[in-house]
């Protein structure tokens, strides 16, 4: 009897078992700065002229264009001060200057980046974010922590294994060194959202989901509103309004419970928003945990909640101290979708800061079936 026959089904055999056996390897996952993230390494003297960075790849792991400058914080020739809450150094984009870095990442998945911009200039300023297919313009002008220590995420959806972020000035002043300073930027792979243990029909419920947190600085990141960030950073919910929502840490804030929570900074501009399904007719209960962030944020606090039509409050009075409280409210549902809606009925600033931005806490967003 030949062997030929039995031969070739061996072969045959082994590298089909070879091609199964072989996966696609897959980058790791993305929780932290990118390469020279924190501006740290920075050009040799001979690629600078002043601040100014000349040539397009003079700046560690970065592309250049257009007028970018390498600063430091702290007081500025002309009277300016620069802060830089985080490191040394920051970049300042002048009219129409962008930086940009190419990222290995894994299609199909979302990402957030969490960065640090503040307005340079006197001018109302925006920051364009971008990655091939996606772009977001994100006004910088309204101040939320007066030491300049602003920290924004943005979130896109990798269309491919590498993606070019790109961080652009799209303003033209008169000034043209004018423009928003960058002093860190992280990336964040975002998972999944998984099964709600417990049968509760809120996503992400209680903010553990969220964009990357710097360990060493935060003062909260800002959510951006719908209107600028189609795919959110935080996952499951929407900002449904002008002004963004900040997502505090529980190790620089205190927070009812777990890792994180989001707190209504700018009253009833800033409103946080779910869809969750349901039963037209039948009965649930909605509970959240509203307090301070022991901030310094002080005063009558109230957060006002909807589920679909029907209006909730939760009050209470703040001494920044990180008291928390709960409340239980029960709805019946007009459809099979229901819309859950936040926000703060009032505008506050911490005791001892009157620029900086504040308001009440939320978590633990829980809706079960009523009994």
């Amino acid at each position: 009897m030949s062997l030929y026959p039995t031969l070739c089904f061996l072969i045959l055999l082994s590298l089909c078992h070879g091609s199964h056996s072989v996966q696609p390897r897959r980058a790791p996952h993305l929780d932290g700065l990118l390469p020279n993230g924190n501006f740290e390494h920075i050009p040799p003297k001979s690629n600078m002229k002043g601040r100014q960075i000349i040539g397009a790849h003079s700046l560690p792991h970065w592309e250049i264009s257009g007028h970018v400058e390498l600063v430091s914080g702290g007081l500025q020739p002309g009277g300016f001060h620069f802060a830089v809450p985080r490191g040394v150094h920051a970049i300042r984009l002048g009219s129409l200057a962008s930086i940009s870095q190419e990222v290995k990442v894994n299609r199909g998945f979302v990402y957030s980046i969490t960065f640090g911009a503040t307005r340079s200039c006197a001018q109302d300023e925006n920051i364009k974010v971008s990655v091939p297919g996606q772009a977001d313009e994100l006004p910088i002008q309204t101040v939320f922590s007066s030491d300049g220590g602003d920290t924004y995420a943005w979130a896109f959806k990798a269309m491919s294994d590498v993606v070019k972020i790109t961080f652009h000035n799209p303003g033209v002043q008169k000034d043209r060194t004018c423009g928003p300073l960058v002093d860190v930027v992280a990336i964040k792979e975002m998972l999944p959202l998984g099964y709600n243990r417990g049968g509760n029909l809120v996503k992400n419920g209680g903010f553990e989901i969220g964009p990357h947190v710097f360990a060493n600085y935060s003062t909260g990141i800002l959510i951006p509103a719908r209107i600028q960030d189609l795919i959110s950073p935080l996952p499951g919910w929407i900002v449904e309004s002008l002004k963004p929502v900040k997502y505090i840490d529980n190790r620089h804030f205190k927070v009812p419970s777990g890792l994180a929570a989001v707190e209504l900074v700018a009253g009833r501009e800033s409103a946080i928003a779910q869809i969750i399904r349901t039963v037209a007719g039948k009965a649930y209960t909605l509970s959240f945990t509203v307090g301070d962030a022991q901030n310094g944020c002080h005063g009558s606090m109230t957060v006002e909640a909807f589920a679909g039509k029907e209006p909730f409050k939760l009050s209470f009075v703040s001494e920044g101290k990180g008291v928390f409280k709960t409340g239980h409210f029960k709805f019946v549902a007009d459809s099979d979708r229901t819309r859950l809606t936040f926000y703060s009925a009032f505008y506050h600033t911490k005791l001892h800061d009157f620029g900086h931005l504040c308001g009440p806490v939320l978590d633990s967003v829980l809706v079960l079936p009523a009994h």
